[in-house]
């Protein structure tokens, strides 16, 4: 396959980043690199290159084992790379709090409740 692809094009259709315009300020800004050199958003992507990527989610290095021009499902994406970030630099991925939310406010935290509201007017009303 001897189709050229730009690497804006690339890491947003491998879903690196989630718009190409976030794709293109990352390569004008020097966090995507290729043999330590950073990479301007039209340089074409290059079959079996590695490629040094920091993004909001960190840093990974990744090698291109499959060209492709349009983003495709996640599972497709993968098959187009190989990660190769080393185990210590990789972010583990935290559980979320939210999904332990038990739908009671934390004390002291945010406006106050309907009663905690009640109890300070009538609290002041009776001045």
């Amino acid at each position: 396959m001897s189709e050229k692809v730009r690497m804006d094009k690339y890491l947003w259709s491998i879903r690196l980043f989630k718009t190409r315009s976030q794709a293109t300020e990352a390569c004008d800004a020097g966090k995507v690199r290729w043999k330590g050199d950073p990479v301007k958003p039209a340089k074409p992507v290059l079959l079996n290159e590695q490629y040094e990527v920091r993004n909001e989610a960190g840093k990974k290095i990744i090698q291109v084992t499959g060209i492709i021009a349009n983003r495709v499902s996640y599972e497709i994406a993968l098959k187009n790379y190989i990660d190769l970030t080393p185990e210590e630099e990789k972010i583990p991925h935290k559980p979320e709090s939210s999904s332990f939310y038990t739908g009671k406010r934390l004390s002291k935290q945010g406006r106050p409740t309907k009663q905690q509201r009640r109890n300070w007017d009538q609290f002041f009303d009776e001045e």
